[in-house]
């Protein structure tokens, strides 16, 4: 896993260790002119000053792992509550949208709090735990953990809405009434307090979290609440009291008596049979990227490319490790220099950017999801150097262990899909990059020559998939006429 010392110091707490300490003076002197009593206490004597340590209680931080990531997982907690840190010891393994990383302490103290735990997700810059400094500390802390995720660190009162209401010998005119409104939550007022996967789930179901009414402690806002916000039948039933009465137990609960928002529509129910599989991070990831791409115009051009010579060589490099992923990156890259405006890149849609280095992103299909791990300096590096890199790349994110810059600093992508027979296909524009080439698999073709003779040559169908803002129809014929020329040609390719 790759290593990151992103845990930053709470913001009551400032980093230098002076604005832990706070100053007062205490003057007995006469009053001064033009200053308010209330400038000097009273008591003590004249020019004397007391020191008072505030309490070092940190909180650690998801951190942003990388430019995109909005939100992190909890893979595991490396040390466990109580446990005693050193500066620079790995405390939490997070999973990003690429890659799971190990996060360092800035500082030395007690892991006094988990307030985040396992398999659940945070929003970056959200607080995932507390750090003590000492041990007097850490009942504190754990108090400070229980009013951030809501959780009372004793059984809390019943609110007036969840009571029972008393069975009287005349049961009519309780069910006339209408049912009584839910009580509002008990807390800091303003704060809505939810549970990480009810605020996962009211995402999911375009539910207004400020608009529902919790349920549980302390009116946190629990799973439950959010399916009953959303018209959602929940899968089991709650429990009814054993001293509820039949007239009473049958009345709708003071949590259901609120209609769902008329926005929020039902969602459909899955099939009989079927099974409902939430996506992991790297999908989540996937999918908003993919969505992004949808904002930009895109054009598509396909182009044909025989493969004979560039066979013959990898017939020849392949013995030395040499792989045809590194090949054809190799020779997109040498085109990208000839043609700089397809290696360029629209970021805010109102410039584009020229850049300097030729940086080729490969696809890469893992277990769960699609990474994209980037050869820098492709046009920099001989074949052999650069086919030794990806390898090593290939092995880091099949493992999760890729760095964000070796994942998301590419400047033209590459998807090879030929290994598995594909003969052609579209691939869809990363955001923020100016092309992408999908590279279909080398078959046998007839064609004829200018005299009217037959011959059979391997071919392969490159597309590829360019912002129309900044890449125009003649600068990706022009690109790919020299892609060929350098595929057919393959001699300066082991340069």
């Amino acid at each position: 896993m790759a290593s990151s010392s992103l845990l930053s110091p709470s913001s009551s707490t400032a980093a230098n260790p002076a604005a832990s300490i706070s100053f007062s003076s205490s003057l007995s002197a006469a009053p001064l002119p033009r200053r308010p009593s209330s400038a000097f206490p009273r008591g003590g004597r004249r020019g004397r000053r007391s020191l008072s340590v505030q309490s070092k209680i940190r909180e650690i931080f998801m951190p942003a792992l990388s430019s995109t990531m909005t939100e992190g997982k909890i893979v595991s907690w490396v040390k466990s509550e109580g446990d005693v840190l050193s500066k620079g010891e790995s405390v939490v393994v997070v999973e990003s949208d690429k890659a799971d990383m190990d996060v360092e302490t800035f500082y030395d103290g007690i892991l006094a709090a988990i307030v985040v735990p396992e398999g659940e997700s945070a929003p970056v810059g959200s607080p995932i735990g507390l750090l003590a400094e000492t041990e007097d500390e850490v009942a504190e802390a754990k108090a400070k953990a229980a009013a951030k995720s809501g959780s009372p660190s004793s059984p809390p009162p019943a609110p007036p809405a969840a009571e029972t209401p008393a069975v009287t010998s005349n049961p009519a005119p309780a069910i006339a009434q209408p049912p009584p409104q839910p009580a509002a939550p008990v807390g800091v007022p303003g704060q809505i307090v939810a549970t990480p996967s009810a605020k996962k789930l009211a995402k999911q179901h375009k539910v207004d979290i400020n608009k529902v009414t919790g349920t549980g402690p302390y009116g946190r806002i629990t799973p439950a609440d959010v399916e009953a916000a959303a018209g959602i039948q929940p899968s089991f039933k709650p429990a009814v009291a054993v001293t509820a009465s039949p007239a009473v137990a049958a009345e709708p609960a003071p949590a259901a008596a609120a209609a769902p928002p008329k926005s929020a529509a039902p969602a459909p129910p899955p099939l009989p049979g079927s099974t409902v599989v939430p996506f992991t991070t790297m999908q989540a990831a996937v999918s908003k990227n993919m969505l992004e791409s949808l904002s930009v115009p895109t054009f598509r051009v396909g182009y044909p490319v025989t493969t004979d010579a560039l066979d013959a060589l990898y017939l020849k490099v392949k013995p030395k490790g040499v792989t045809m992923t590194a090949i054809l990156a190799k020779a997109a890259a040498m085109a990208l220099v000839q043609h700089p405006v397809v290696n360029a890149s629209c970021k805010d849609g109102k410039s584009f950017t020229y850049n300097s280095n030729v940086n080729i992103a490969v696809a890469v299909a893992i277990n769960g999801g699609l990474i994209t791990p980037v050869l820098q300096d492709a046009d920099k590096l001989d074949l052999y150097l650069l086919s030794q890199k990806w390898k090593e790349l290939v092995e880091k994110a099949r493992s999760k262990q890729l760095q964000p810059h070796e994942y998301n600093s590419g400047t033209f992508t590459l998807s090879n899909l030929g290994m598995f027979g594909v003969d052609r296909f579209d691939a869809i524009l990363p955001p923020g990059q100016g092309a992408i080439m999908a590279v279909g698999a080398s078959k046998p073709t007839v064609v004829a020559d200018a005299d009217g003779f037959f011959s059979v040559k391997s071919k392969m169908l490159v597309n590829v998939t360019a912002d129309h803002r900044i890449v125009y129809g003649a600068d990706l014929a022009a690109f790919l006429q020299t892609f060929s020329k350098i595929v057919e040609n393959p001699e300066s390719l082991t340069l």
